[in-house]
């Protein structure tokens, strides 16, 4: 299928303006690291939400300890958060103590970052209770990805704070290895821009309106998105909108948090759109129900029409090795090079 080719550059911030009016001015950036003997980084969250003084979801001690020595490699001091290995049901401890853990490595001067231990169930239960002023007087990048979403978007809506989709503390170099290592060392202490390239083996990568598109980028995992909507998800004009997402239940759940963030208004005035991993659809590629659709046919269906570039490949969500990527700053996607490049979240 041919479509038009888009050139688009987003340089109105209306809404994104507005979004972040309480934050008293426009996207916030942090230092980068340096190496110290300060405590640089403090992890916070492990078995269902997280995020680095190490906060908890729960997070297994040896995984947490090969990250720790990690970070500590690069020179920075790493401290856990008080419950860190707390486990409530099905989530990393109850929420008031995933949120002091938070809040108190949010409001610490000493800490320059927080790092996510594991992805986040339940971090939507905490994003209203987040101390925003602390961050808008002492700005520090939160890492993490998955349900970490909800976190990043909660911070760029009220305060416009960059973040980073990348890696959690709870380490294991067999998922994430070396090339991730540095990718997120990279991004925490230099200001080098992050280019990520399409990978054509991606199942996203067979999704394709060709075009440049420049503007902020916003976004992460679907699903966290989709529940976002009508609860404080930020205003998406001027953005580029990056996804991924992992398989559930099947086509069907693209296909519904789609239509519904198209029907809410979500995906009014986007920029373009990057697509990140699609995992697990690969099991339905011979289901006779399907009519021979598979993940690539929902996503097109469902973007094409918004006449925006897509650029689709990008080697980014649930997998390994993952990359650790900008959120919040601008980007640029060139469906013709097959790159998303990224403007640091540090200065």
């Amino acid at each position: 299928m041919r479509h038009s080719i888009f050139s688009r550059r987003c340089t109105s911030r209306r809404a994104i303006s507005r979004s972040i009016a309480s934050a008293g001015g426009g996207r916030s950036r942090h230092g980068q690291l340096r190496q110290s003997s300060e405590r640089a980084i403090a992890a916070v969250t492990a078995r269902g939400s997280g995020a680095d003084r190490l906060s908890s979801q729960s997070t297994q001690p040896r995984g947490v300890a090969r990250g720790v020595e990690l970070l500590t490699s690069w020179g920075l001091r790493v401290e856990l958060g008080e419950h860190v290995f707390d486990q409530w049901g099905y989530m990393a401890g109850r929420d008031e103590d995933r949120v002091f853990d938070l809040n108190s490595a949010f409001g610490d001067p000493a800490v320059r970052a927080v790092i996510a231990t594991r992805g986040g169930k339940g971090a939507y239960r905490i994003v209203d209770d987040l101390d925003i002023d602390a961050l808008r007087r002492d700005p520090k990048p939160l890492v993490g990805f998955s349900d970490i979403t909800h976190l990043h978007l909660a911070l760029w809506a009220r305060c416009g704070l960059a973040s980073l989709h990348g890696p959690f503390v709870n380490w294991s170099d067999e998922w994430s290895g070396p090339a991730s290592a540095e990718a997120l060392r990279r991004a925490l202490m230099t200001t080098d821009p992050v280019i990520i390239h399409r990978d054509t083996s991606q199942a996203s990568a067979a999704v394709t309106v060709e075009g440049t598109a420049t503007g902020v980028l916003v976004g992460g995992n679907l699903d966290a998105i989709r529940t976002e909507a009508g609860a404080g998800l930020p205003s998406l004009e001027g953005a580029i909108l990056f996804l991924e997402h992992q398989r559930g239940t099947g086509l069907g759940e693209v296909d519904r948090a789609l239509t519904q963030l198209t029907r809410t208004g979500a995906l009014e005035g986007l920029c373009g759109v990057a697509l990140g991993q699609f995992l697990g659809f690969d099991q339905d590629a011979d289901d006779p129900t399907l009519g021979g659709w598979g993940i690539a046919d929902v996503l097109r269906d469902r973007l094409t029409r918004l006449g925006v570039p897509v650029l689709g490949g990008l080697p980014a969500g649930h997998g390994l090795h993952p990359p650790t990527i900008p959120l919040g700053t601008q980007a640029t996607i060139d469906t013709a090079e097959g790159t998303l490049t990224v403007q640091p979240a540090v200065a």
